[in-house]
This record gives C-alpha cells, sequence and structure tokens, in this order.
C-alpha cells in the first residue's frame, strides 16, 4: 500500500500523544485512596468511600519513596476539631489537629530520599467523633500490613484510651477534654510493642462494668457491641475482623467514682458490680471464644477501694472459672499503687511508660501460654 502524507501526518501524531501519555503516567503522583488502607481497630467506610477512623489509636500504615507523602484528612464537624498522631521509620513524631474546615493535606516529610514507612494513629477516643481518611498521596505509596502477630485487645476507661496524658500542646484546665489524649503513648500499645504483639483498643473515658463516671449508665456491657461504643447507634461491630489471643479488661476506677458531688450517687454496690462484670466476660467469651481474658485492677483506685476492688476481681476470676473450667483460667494484674500527675489526676505519658513496664512481664507470659 502506498503511504501518502496524510498517513506519515497521522502515525507522526499518534506517536507524539503515545510518548506524552508515557510521561504524563511516569511523571504523575501515586495515589493510595481509603478502600485501600489495611486498618487496625474499629472503622467503617462512608457512603462515599472515605475511612472512618473510630476507636482510640485505630490505625494504618504505608510506604512511599523520596521525600513526602501526604495524608487527606478531615472531620464531618465543620466547627469542630480531632487529631491523628504519626510514626515515621519506627520513630514516634508528634499529634497531627484535624480541623473541620481544613483544606490542606497533613504533609509528612522525610530527612531523606528512599523508601519510608509511616504508621498513622487516631489520638482520640470514639467518643470524640471519627477522623475520615479520604486518600494518601506520594511516589510509589503502597499500603502495608503490620506482621503477622498475636493480637491483644485492651478494654477500658480514660485510662486505656490514655486521655488527659499529654498536655505538652494544650495545657490541663483548658481547650476541649480530647485536647490532651494520646492514644498510641497510653499503656496498651506500649505493651504490645514491648511483647511484639500487635493491638486494638475498645475503651470509653468515664465508663464502668455497672455504672459510669458520674451515671447509671450505659455502662461497657451496654456499648461494647455498638461500632463506636454509643447505645443509641444501632450499628454493631464486626467481631470477626480481628481475633485477639489476649482480651485484657480494666474497669472498675468509675464504678468508684463519687460523681461531680451534686448529683446523687449512691454507695458502691460490690454484689452489683460483680454480678455486671461476670455476665460481660461472658460476653467477651462468647465474641472470642479462644482467648485469654486478663481482669487489671486501676492505678487510680487506693487505700479502702484498692482492697476491695481487688476483692472482687478475686471473686470473678473465681466464678468464671467456675463455670468454664476446661477454658484457660481468668487472669489478674493488680496495679501498684500510683498518684498520677497527668491532667485530672489521670496517668501522664511517661507514667503510662511505667504502667507498661510494670505490665508487660505479666502480658509476654499469657501470650507464650500456648507456645
Amino acid at each position: 500500500m502506498k503511504l501518502t502524507y496524510a498517513h506519515f501526518a497521522n502515525l507522526f501524531i499518534l506517536l507524539c500523544f503515545s510518548c506524552t501519555y508515557i510521561k504524563n503516567s511516569t511523571d504523575k503522583t501515586d495515589e493510595l485512596p481509603a478502600t485501600a488502607l489495611q486498618p487496625y481497630g474499629r472503622y467503617s467506610l462512608t457512603h462515599a468511600q472515605k475511612l472512618e477512623l473510630i476507636s482510640a489509636a485505630v490505625h494504618f500504615g504505608y510506604t512511599f519513596e523520596g521525600n513526602e507523602s501526604r495524608v487527606f484528612a478531615s472531620v464531618p464537624n465543620t466547627n469542630g476539631h480531632n487529631y491523628l498522631q504519626y510514626e515515621l521509620d519506627g520513630e514516634y513524631q508528634k499529634r497531627v489537629k484535624v480541623s473541620g474546615n481544613a483544606t490542606e493535606p497533613i504533609v509528612i516529610k522525610a530527612p531523606a530520599g528512599g523508601k519510608h514507612t509511616v504508621w498513622v494513629y487516631k489520638a482520640t477516643e470514639a467518643h470524640t467523633g471519627p477522623v475520615l481518611i479520604d486518600k494518601v498521596t506520594g511516589e510509589n505509596v503502597q499500603a502495608i500490613q503490620k506482621p503477622d502477630a498475636p493480637i491483644i485487645e485492651f478494654i477500658g476507661n480514660s485510662i486505656t484510651c490514655g486521655a488527659a496524658a499529654d498536655p505538652s500542646e494544650v495545657p490541663c484546665g483548658s481547650g476541649q477534654y480530647h485536647d490532651q489524649h494520646n492514644a498510641m503513648m497510653a499503656y496498651g500499645p506500649r505493651v504490645a510493642a514491648a511483647v511484639g504483639a500487635n493491638y486494638v483498643i475498645s475503651c470509653v473515658s468515664g465508663i464502668g462494668a455497672y455504672r459510669n463516671w458520674n451515671s447509671d449508665g450505659p455502662a461497657m456491657p451496654q456499648v461494647y457491641e455498638k461500632i463506636d461504643f454509643q447505645d443509641s447507634n444501632p450499628q454493631r461491630w464486626n467481631f470477626e475482623t480481628a481475633s485477639p489471643k489476649v482480651v485484657s479488661i480494666a474497669l472498675g476506677t468509675n464504678d468508684f467514682s463519687n460523681g461531680d458531688g451534686k448529683k446523687e450517687r449512691l454507695p458502691f454496690d460490690s454484689t452489683r458490680f460483680i454480678q455486671e462484670y461476670v455476665k460481660f466476660v461472658e460476653l467477651v467469651k462468647k465474641k472470642y471464644p479462644q482467648a485469654s481474658i486478663a481482669l487489671l485492677s486501676s492505678p487510680m483506685v487506693n487505700g479502702k477501694n484498692r482492697q476491695i476492688l481487688q476483692s472482687a476481681l478475686t471473686d470473678i476470676k473465681a466464678q468464671i472459672d467456675s463455670t468454664y473450667p476446661t477454658d484457660k483460667p481468668v487472669a489478674l494484674y493488680f496495679f501498684q499503687p500510683m498518684q498520677a500527675s497527668g491532667c485530672t489526676g489521670h496517668p501522664s505519658v511517661e507514667e503510662h511508660a511505667v504502667l507498661a513496664q510494670e505490665l508487660a512481664p505479666f502480658f509476654d507470659r499469657l501470650l507464650k501460654a500456648d507456645l
């Protein structure tokens, strides 16, 4: 076939278009949608396919190459704010405030080129509200999973949440309650790191086993199955998402609370506490039949109440062990007394390190019990 000038012109245009397409494909910034991320902890996907980070210290990881990556995050309340925090190449960096009216992404800068690993954590608890992740961008950005390891679920109250622990940016007594949250620096994540485990946290500030800090409920047994620990939410958490080898339960601090001194507060009811706690342990065992159960006391309950709490936990262990004689016995751990110096008498970030150091051998033994 004879090639005309028009044929040559069309071939030239096609080659130019192909070269341009290849160049643009090579130069474009890689993008990782929220649906590709692999979070640990309680989360959901919105109708808009954004990743909704719900529970304290729920986290996801990714790698990128070069000097920076960007995390596109927001909160549903345009007038509100929340917090993320992150690690870069295994080193903790900082908390990052996410405002409802923010328009710019979070920029994570690396000191040098090459391949880098980032883990992003929600710094606050579920009741603070979710943080939405739209996407992550960066050169050759890829979602990653943590190395395969046993999982510990830490159930508890504000101490387990890492609430009121970090006044480094907003001083105690100022700002909002969640301005001092630092979930990944709480004792649970630190224990998990020390014993080589993965973790999830299920916590609510002010919550108890049968009553809360300043109310009669709903307590943890009533909200545990709800995805965000809100009793009014019909959506339930899918417990098949994770299979913890150990479930740690630390409740009791708020059951002993005297409240705000204004609302009527009846004396602590040991019988009811034990009854409701036993029912809750039974609920957890239904969710995770193979898991070991560990009951922790409270570093914030001292004096006579400390002895009452320890006695009650001992009774709870005896009842559960009797009811489930072929299961692994319930493990008990009683904290050493602590005069906490964080906000409103909570353990500080530094004191959470002390709690974790104290707990690590206990959890290490539990994880190795079946090996």
